[in-house]
């Protein structure tokens, strides 16, 4: 069954580059993993001039673009409401984890990437969602488990033992998948 969890903190902490050391990690025990990023800006994952950016552009609501080596869907709200976190999480594949990047408002499992160079506030005292920090300093006074931010062997037994069942995730999060 797939579970989720989130990884939360002030742009700058170092989200993606833990990410990006967790995920192999995660695969070298033989878990099969997916990630979730939340955008706070608009973005374009398609290359002007193609095809595919051709057919958006004129219109349409999804394009759909596969090859031998990958294949992406994308789809253009329009102006409709952005997803909420549940309702992208039932438009996934079954994987073993899906990690959840941003979304930090979101009541889901977190653990919270801190690094003290930012000078942002923590967000574990505001946040009952937090369920376990991984920062460059040990927090003072926080009765969450903490782990180093480099220790990617350590966070991924966090993630393993944290994780929530999606089911339970999206219960949470008030939304029904799509």
């Amino acid at each position: 069954m797939t579970r989720i969890i989130g990884f939360a903190g002030w742009s700058g902490a170092g989200k993606t580059s833990l990410l990006t050391k967790l995920i192999p990690c995660l695969k070298a025990r033989g878990y099969s993993v997916s990630t979730l990023k939340h955008a706070h800006h608009a973005f374009d994952i398609d290359t002007p001039g193609k095809d595919s950016y051709r057919h958006r552009e004129a219109g349409a609501t999804e394009v759909l673009v596969a090859s031998s080596a990958r294949w992406a869907l994308m789809h253009e709200l329009r102006g409709a409401t952005e997803p909420e976190l549940g309702e992208l999480l039932g438009a996934m594949s079954p994987v073993d984890f899906i990690l959840v990047e941003g979304f930090k408002r979101n009541a889901h499992i977190k653990i919270e990437v801190h690094r003290q160079a930012n000078g942002k506030p923590w967000l574990y005292p505001d946040d009952p969602s937090i369920g376990a920090i991984a920062s460059d300093i040990k927090p003072t006074g926080a009765a969450l488990p903490w782990v180093s931010l480099d220790d990617c062997e350590a966070v991924a037994d966090l993630v393993v033992s944290l994780a929530w069942p999606l089911p339970l995730a999206v219960e949470r999060l008030g939304a029904q998948p799509v």
